[in-house]
């Protein structure tokens, strides 16, 4: 291989302009186990799992919830699925 003579330079860095990025403060385990005793009454869950996730809290949390009800709803189509196919198999059955 031969040299051309050619260095490779850096690239001149502007220390004037420091980019900051916002970092979402930390969820304390205090916080979230208040949240999951929240999460064990029924029907207030549902409707705070909303909240959370779609209110302008912390985006760590509402990413979290997001995620939570993805779940929740992926769970619930199943079970509906599998309730018509056994609902459909005794309709079948007994006719």
């Amino acid at each position: 291989m031969q040299e051309t003579g050619q260095t490779y330079q850096e690239p001149i860095v502007n220390q004037q302009y420091i980019i900051q990025e916002q970092v979402a403060p930390v969820v304390s385990v205090k916080e979230w186990l208040i949240s999951f005793l929240i999460l064990l009454i029924p029907i207030v869950n549902i409707v705070m799992m909303f909240v959370w996730a779609f209110g302008g809290g912390n985006p760590s949390k509402a990413n979290f919830f997001k995620a939570s009800l993805i779940w929740a709803a992926i769970i619930t189509i199943l079970y509906v699925v599998i309730f018509v196919l056994i609902l459909g198999s005794l309709a079948t059955a007994l006719s």
